[in-house]
């Protein structure tokens, strides 16, 4: 039985490929900060008799995760495919976000990612067998307003995941991205909490036009949505299952419409699309 960990594992896309991979036969441990969270996971698992197990870890904390690996070698062994899904979103323009909530968006989004990679890479490369899958987002193909602090660190775990992809060539380790355009998550409502000193104050802004421009844009881009945390869950399963799989895995009409767009758009052409989208106006010559 292989040896899953799935970092924000106890709500929203991480819960549901949490439930889905142990319904296949996979020996789950999600992690997460909070207790409710994690007491709610694992009475479903029990009640459900799944091979599935909560564990309390916080990606930015080092003797967090290191405690929370300690205690999968101990019931499980090695793991044998991570799931780096943790994550949080904050919404701000560039000029006003604070260094302090700019470092927190890297601190769990990517700097978390490679925290947890480093610790679990050891065996697999010994071994010559896993794999890590990181949750990237079309946000780390195609940068919106509001949206950049959230699209850097995207953006940055697209490149750490390339790079590492190749360093593990020798040793049998696959690298694979998600790429999910929008689903409705808990992570939504995180992102509005976690932004709203922001944006309570954004009809105070030199901004506010680019706030209001933003909100109407997204609100126009995810009302008609129906992809589910399930969805993207299946794919992720998918790619676990290829003999070998792709270095990227886009998730939603979206999200691969993006991604042709990136493809055959000049910057220009793209950032006159973005503007439009969120209504951002021109600066009047």
């Amino acid at each position: 039985m292989e040896c899953v960990l799935i970092t924000g594992g106890t709500e929203g896309l991480g819960k549901a490929l949490a439930l889905l991979l142990a319904a296949q036969g996979y020996r789950v441990f999600a992690g997460g900060r909070n207790a409710a969270k994690r007491a709610a996971l694992d009475a479903e698992a029990k009640q459900k008799n799944l091979p599935l197990r909560s564990l309390e870890m916080d990606v930015t904390d080092d003797t967090s995760v290191d405690r929370a690996i300690g205690i999968i070698h101990e019931e499980a062994g090695p793991v044998d495919i991570l799931v780096n899904n943790a994550g949080i979103a904050l919404a701000a323009v560039i000029e006003e976000i604070t260094i302090e909530d700019f470092r927190k968006q890297f601190e769990t989004n990517f700097f978390g990612m490679v925290r947890v990679t480093q610790r679990v890479l050891p065996e697999m490369r010994e071994r010559r067998r896993g794999r890590v899958i990181n949750m990237s987002s079309v946000a780390g193909k195609m940068s919106s307003p509001v949206l950049g602090p959230y699209s850097s660190s995207k953006h940055a775990v697209e490149a750490m995941s390339d790079s590492l992809r190749i360093e593990l060539l020798p040793f049998g380790v696959h690298v694979i991205l998600i790429e999910p355009g929008y689903i409705k998550s808990d992570m939504e409502r995180a992102a509005q909490e976690l932004s709203s000193k922001y944006v309570m104050g954004a009809q105070k802004s030199a901004y506010a036009p680019v706030y209001a421009g933003f909100q109407r844009g997204w609100g126009n881009l995810t009302k008609d949505s129906k992809s589910k945390p399930e969805d993207c869950a299946r794919v992720i399963l998918g790619a676990i299952r290829a003999n070998s799989p792709r270095a990227r895995y886009p998730v939603t009409r979206e999200a691969k419409i993006v991604t042709f767009l990136k493809r055959i758009l000049t910057d220009r052409a793209l950032d006159r699309m973005t503007a439009k989208t969120y209504g951002v106006p021109r600066a009047r010559q």
